[in-house]
């Protein structure tokens, strides 16, 4: 777009879309903001109190559970049995008692620094007095332990003191669960009425933003929305071929211009698009039968330099049987121009092929064409076949150093109900085969366009066919193993040649056919 149209779009364009955007987006957004940022404030703060409260419940069940059982059976096997303060520690069954005096009181501490409620507060500190008391308790153990014939002593401090003490450990962290229980309750009410406010003010706010967006947005909105939906049925029917659709829009916005944009667009892309597919049909039909025509010459040479061996070996009936052969192989071959044969010519022709190579190299050749008559109706390209027998028989056989063998095949593949009916095609020698990297290459290169091939023209030429003409889905598959020949297979849609080709073949044919009946 040059400079004088940017100046008269910016004309056109009245009431941008931006501007009408800013104005929607300002309406909703401050009280629906003021909203989300206190509705997230209030639900950090219970968050944090919440996992607060949790974890240190968690922690105080723990101990509940575990504490008095592991000090009792520590301090009793300290008693009766022949564990010392020195060796318990050995024991894997038993905890030394001042290793969990220690972690209860260092978690208590870590508790009460953290409690803000009174009540649980109050039995922290009874707890951590308590430990205290039991602490001197187990040292008094420890210096009886110490002293010869103070087992009767120590089993009165167990039961008297020792399970007492532990007893009023295990209440107070109990009654400090209970308070913190009565906490998340107490968390819970407040939550309860923040989300109740929450509610209140999300309800008045909603109220005004809808009344007020409702007013202000519905024309803003109109006017985007309207023009769109215009745009996409437009572009719709230009998408399925009616260029003479157009958008009228009086929008005075950015959509007006893309209107007249749109509008001048559908007027080109029918001739454009016209013109591409005819200059891409003429280049590519041009490029795949120049090269197809390459794979046909040095056959020819062979065949002529085998006509005048024969003729020198004073052999002239097999040499007018390979001139007729040669006529006939050759006329399939032209076919009147047609790019489309029937799956019998082309059998035909491979055959004529076979016989006048069998006369070349009947020393080291023999094949075998098995294809089911009821394909024989079913069209194929031209040429489909012959490239891959020649393949065969110059890069499978003829360097073997032995006599081999060509099988053709072909049957139908009848689909699912998903898929269409195909046919299989194959060519297979008892060559010498290729081992499994050459097979991966080849079959690389036959995957690209045959321009580009570095190897394996012909049989690149026969895969780009088959696949622009019946699309990807279909073409040529490769399976050979070193010393036991190659397999080549083919696959094509089953189309009899009696229904309807492509608008450009059948032009073709019948631009051929008049040629031939003039000359």
């Amino acid at each position: 777009m040059g400079e004088t149209e940017h100046i008269m779009a910016d004309e056109k364009i009245k009431y941008p879309l931006k501007n009408k955007l800013i104005v929607l987006v300002l309406v909703a957004m401050v009280p629906v903001l003021y909203v989300a940022i206190y509705l997230m404030v209030s639900l950090i703060n219970y968050s944090r109190a919440y996992d607060q409260i949790v974890s240190s419940m968690t922690l105080a069940n723990s101990y509940n559970m575990n504490f008095k059982e592991e000090m009792d059976e520590s301090l009793y096997k300290l008693v009766v049995s022949n564990v010392t303060f020195d060796t318990i520690d050995e024991d894997g069954t038993l905890k030394n008692p001042y290793t969990l005096l220690d972690e209860l009181r260092k978690e208590g501490n870590n508790l009460l620094g953290m409690t803000t409620e009174r009540e649980s507060g109050v039995w922290l500190q009874s707890l951590l007095r308590n430990l205290d008391t039991l602490e001197d308790r187990v040292d008094d153990i420890r210096e009886n332990q110490a002293a010869d014939g103070q087992y009767e002593k120590n089993i009165d401090m167990l039961y008297n003191d020792i399970y007492i003490l532990t007893e009023l450990i295990q209440d107070d962290i109990q009654y400090y669960i209970y308070y913190q229980t009565k906490s998340i309750e107490q968390l819970k009410v407040q939550l309860n009425a923040e989300v109740e406010h929450v509610i209140l003010i999300s309800i008045l706010v909603g109220a005004g933003i809808i009344i007020t967006v409702i007013l202000i947005t519905s024309a803003i909105l109109n006017s985007i929305t309207k023009p769109i939906q215009e745009l996409c049925r437009i572009t719709s029917q230009i998408a399925k071929g009616n260029f003479s659709a157009r958008a009228r829009m009086q929008t005075q916005d950015e959509l007006e211009v893309l209107s007249e944009s749109v509008n001048d667009m559908s007027e080109n892309l029918e001739v454009m698009v016209h013109q591409i597919k005819e200059d891409e049909r003429k280049m590519r039909y041009a490029e795949l039968r120049l090269l197809q025509e390459q794979i046909n010459p040095h056959f020819l040479y062979n065949t002529l330099d085998t006509i005048v061996w024969l003729i020198e070996g004073n052999d002239p009936e097999k040499a007018v049987d390979m001139v007729v052969a040669l006529s006939e192989f050759f006329r399939l071959v032209l076919s009147r121009g047609k790019e489309y044969i029937t799956i019998r010519e082309e059998e035909q022709h491979i055959r004529g092929y076979l016989e006048i190579q069998q006369a070349r190299y009947q020393d080291i050749l023999d094949y075998e064409i098995k294809i089911d008559p009821a394909l024989y109706r079913y069209r194929i390209l031209k040429l489909t076949l012959q490239p891959l027998v020649e393949n065969s028989l110059y890069h499978g056989i003829k360097y073997k150093r032995a006599k081999g063998k060509i099988w053709v095949t072909g049957k139908v593949e009848t689909g699912d109900g998903t898929q269409a009916d195909r046919i299989l095609l194959t060519v297979e020698d008892n060559g010498v085969g290729m081992g499994e990297e050459e097979v991966r290459r080849l079959q690389a290169e036959i995957g690209r366009p045959c321009k580009e091939t570095e190897k394996g023209f012909g049989l690149a030429n026969v895969n780009e066919r088959i696949r622009m003409n019946f699309g990807m889905e279909y073409g040529m598959t490769i399976e050979s193993e070193k010393g036991r020949g190659t397999k080549v297979s083919v696959m094509i849609p089953a189309i009899e040649l009696c229904e309807k080709m492509t608008g450009e073949t059948g032009r073709e044919d019948r631009q051929s056919a008049e040629k031939e009946d003039f000359v």
